[in-house]
Formats: structure tokens, C-alpha cells, sequence
């Protein structure tokens, strides 16, 4: 059923950077719900497998001193989506994480495994790009931060150098501290689908909620990777809250974004999805931070 050469089981997080240079070619796996089916395919022929499966310091979320959120890279869907620091801070990865495929792939699929495969119709890649998170690295030169804007760098390709694992996502305080969201998943089906396109907004608004302080809009299927609309973030930053301002933000976000025909939707249609949505998302996102559009 599966081409297999070899499985390497890492003990410790060292233990697996020690297996990547000893290995070069392997390839990780953690749940195993992209990279086993892709074996099956035929497309991981022969392949070599490091599993880090089994180092439970990679899962859970905490807060760190700083009051970072700290997600370890083995954290399951669902485990995300129930924890009460996420639940309490960033209720809307939670959300987003929830869409993944069905039951059984939230309870094995990984945080990590979801960002690492650098496909911009991940569920939780726009979310993570609005929140500005930062993707901890593991490496023989010792831990390294990325900001995920730079993590992915093309269509399936990610900044994980020689050596390195991933072993974190982190939220900085700045990044979510009364700050309120919203995800949009557009498919063709209610469950068990990709994104034909994913938006993710959140606002923060001033004491006395009628001012738009700071606002982060990110695409999936919007581009070759996940991507923020800069521009619409701009236009509305310090203007006061209402319903053409929404609109308005909406509209904008067709300077920033590039989505492309695929057989699942014609780049037309994407963008029309993109503005529908982002008003959506950006109303949602003001009611849940106490304003009122």
C-alpha cells in the first residue's frame, strides 16, 4: 500500500534535527494526513519518513511570560478549537481550524503539518497571516523565528532550512489583545472540502468603539500563498465605523489580491467572492469588538 524505504522515529526535538542531517532527503511526518495519502498516490515513491509524532513537547497551547500564545506544531485541529487560551484570545482560529476535512482529520491533523505544506488553501494560513503569527524553527544553529509573511515563500515552498523543524506558531500580545475576528471558508461543499477561497479579518476599535484603530485582512486562494490586502488594511485604519467604510474596505481589497482560474473557479468569480466576503468579515469582526456598522 505504501512505498516505503525507510521510518526514522525521532525521541527528543534534537534527536529529530540530528535525523534531518543525517537524512537530508526524508521527509517529516506528524499526523500523517497529507503525507500518507500522497504515498498512496504514488507521488512520495520510495520516500524516506522522520516521525515526530511522538514528541508531546511539540503539543499543547500556552502562555508564554510575554503573554504570547504559544501553539505547539503537533497541536491536533482539534485540540485548537477547544482550548480556552485560544477559545478566550484568537476564538477565530478555532474557527477556522473547525473547517478542516471531517472529525477524524481535525483529531490527527497538526497546526504544523497544515502551515509546513505551504498551500495557500489551508484553513488555517489566512488566519494565521491576520494575526501576524511568527513560526518558531528548531535547527542545528539553534531556534530561529520567522514571521509567517515570510515563511511562505512560493506555491508548496516554505522557509524551513537544513536541519530545521518546526516546533511552534506564536501570537504576540500586540497581535491579539482586544482584538476581535472572523473566517470565511467559500466551498463548493459544506465539509470534507478545500477552500475555493478563505478570508480572515480582525479589528480593534478605539474606547469607545466607533474607530477602526488597526485592521488585518489575509486571503487564501488569493494568490500562490496566503497574503495580506496592505491597501484595504490602510484605507479604513483610524476612520470611523459604518457600513460604507465596510464597503469601501471591501472594494479595495482588489488592489492587493491575484487569484487564478482553476477548475474549481474562474479568477473572476474569486474576486467577486474576495469583496462579498471581506465586507462580511470586516462587519462580523467590528459587531464582535462591541461596534455597531
Amino acid at each position: 500500500m505504501y512505498d516505503l524505504k525507510a521510518l526514522y522515529q525521532a525521541k527528543t526535538v534534537a534527536d529529530a534535527v540530528s535525523l534531518r542531517l543525517a537524512h537530508p532527503e526524508a521527509h517529516i511526518i506528524a499526523g500523517g494526513s497529507d503525507v500518507l495519502v500522497q504515498m498512496r498516490e504514488g507521488r512520495r515513491a520510495g520516500v524516506e519518513l522522520i516521525s515526530i509524532y511522538g514528541l508531546d513537547e511539540l503539543r499543547g497551547v500556552k502562555l508564554e511570560e510575554d503573554d504570547t500564545i504559544r501553539i505547539g506544531s503537533l497541536t491536533s485541529f482539534s485540540h485548537i478549537t477547544r482550548d480556552p487560551i485560544i477559545q478566550k484570545y484568537i476564538n477565530v482560529l478555532g474557527e477556522a481550524v473547525d473547517q478542516v476535512g471531517g472529525p477524524q482529520i481535525r483529531n490527527i491533523g497538526t497546526i504544523g503539518g497544515n502551515t509546513c505544506n505551504g498551500v495557500t488553501s489551508a484553513d488555517s494560513a489566512s488566519t494565521l497571516h491576520a494575526w501576524d503569527a511568527i513560526v518558531e524553527l528548531t535547527g542545528p544553529n539553534g531556534v530561529r523565528r520567522c514571521p509567517i509573511h515570510e515563511f511562505y515563500i512560493k506555491a508548496g515552498k516554505v522557509d524551513i532550512r537544513e536541519g530545521e523543524i518546526q516546533t511552534a506558531i506564536l501570537i504576540p500580545k500586540e497581535s491579539y489583545e482586544n482584538t476581535f475576528g472572523h473566517y470565511i471558508k467559500y466551498a463548493m461543499r459544506n465539509a470534507m472540502d478545500i477552500a475555493t477561497l478563505g478570508t480572515s479579518v480582525n479589528v480593534r476599535l478605539s474606547a469607545d468603539k466607533k474607530t477602526v484603530e488597526r485592521v488585518r485582512i489575509a486571503f487564501g486562494v488569493a494568490g500562490p500563498v496566503p497574503l495580506r490586502a496592505k491597501t484595504a488594511e490602510a484605507l479604513v485604519t483610524g476612520k470611523t465605523v459604518s457600513m460604507v467604510l465596510a464597503e469601501e474596505f471591501a472594494r479595495t481589497v482588489k488592489e492587493d489580491i491575484n487569484p487564478r482560474d482553476s477548475w474549481r473557479a474562474a479568477k473572476d468569480f474569486r474576486m467577486h467572492i474576495a469583496v462579498e466576503s471581506a465586507k462580511r468579515a470586516f462587519v462580523e469582526s467590528v459587531k464582535l469588538a462591541g461596534g455597531e456598522l
